[in-house]
């Protein structure tokens, strides 16, 4: 049977190499309602999303990773948030009109590539990526081997309903153990996956026909669901971070500052009497 939204590891037993495969579908979806993105942005945004659930199985603690471009081009920012618990939310802004490319540099323009790591307790770490690479596969695996010196091989696909990922990459200590062959040999192997046989095929069929001559462990699959972590705590946050004097002239225009969350759509709304009590400052007359 096909996973759904899913995320799995694998090993190769072998070699000192580890994969992992993600496959979002209804999930993604829900990322998308009320919102309209042309399909080269929704693609862009499928590869983001799918590329930060990869991330987190990487990490080794309780937390989010955030993969966050914010450039100067027709894609002004293309954000995907995931948790240790496989759950995300993405969003991007663009404007008309797109270029007919599948360079990320046409999209993004002049841009960094920020991959944020937090914790939930302990400090919160950023690693900046340039955006020299064409795709953005590229650019992540430039991240690992700058940040981590993990050779690294990211894929995606996806289409107007569903969207999938795999990872491939180096455990520390390849260097000591396998030649480089092997690790060609498992890259060149994954590249011949089509994007037909994934939707068609489960993952233990997907793995046979890559690495039929290899000895892998595969481990349980885990669930992968849309969250979005905004609230109205932290709606006053942010509206206290605004500071007294701009929410009170905020107020002046209309009888509630209204906060939309852009990731869920969520709405939240503050009168004069919240906005009082949120600065302390007595009750409305």
């Amino acid at each position: 049977m096909l996973e759904g939204d899913s995320f799995q590891r694998f090993m190769f037993e072998d070699a000192h190499v580890r994969g992992e495969i993600v496959r979002l579908s209804k999930s993604f979806q829900t990322t998308l309602q009320n919102k309209t993105y042309p399909a080269s942005v929704q693609s862009l945004l499928a590869e983001a999303t799918v590329a930060s659930v990869l991330m987190t199985g990487t990490l080794k603690f309780e937390g989010r990773l955030a993969l966050h471009a914010r450039g100067q081009g027709p894609v002004s920012l293309l954000m995907a948030e995931a948790t240790n618990r496989k759950t995300f939310r993405s969003i991007a802004h663009y404007e008309e009109p797109l270029p007919d490319s599948q360079d990320l540099a046409d999209f993004l323009g002049h841009a960094q590539l920020a991959i944020t790591i937090e914790p939930e307790k302990g400090q919160r770490y950023q690693g900046i990526v340039p955006l020299e690479k064409p795709t953005m596969g590229e650019c992540l695996a430039q991240y690992f081997d700058m940040s981590e010196q993990l050779e690294t091989h990211f894929m995606f696909a996806s289409d107007a309903e569903s969207c999938f990922g795999l990872m491939l990459q180096k455990l520390p200590g390849y260097k000591e153990i396998e030649d480089q062959d092997s690790w060609d040999r498992l890259r060149q192997l994954s590249e011949t996956l089509s994007f037909e046989e994934l939707k068609a095929h489960d993952n233990a069929e997907i793995l046979h026909r890559l690495f039929h001559d290899e000895a892998l462990s595969v481990y349980e699959t885990e669930l992968v669901g849309f969250e979005c972590s905004c609230s109205e705590e932290r709606s006053r946050a942010s509206l206290e971070a605004l500071g007294q004097e701009e929410a009170l002239s905020i107020l002046e225009e209309g009888p509630v500052i209204a906060i939309d969350c852009q990731f869920c759509g969520q709405h939240y709304e503050f009168d004069r009497d919240k906005v009082n009590d949120l600065f302390s400052i007595g009750p409305a007359h």
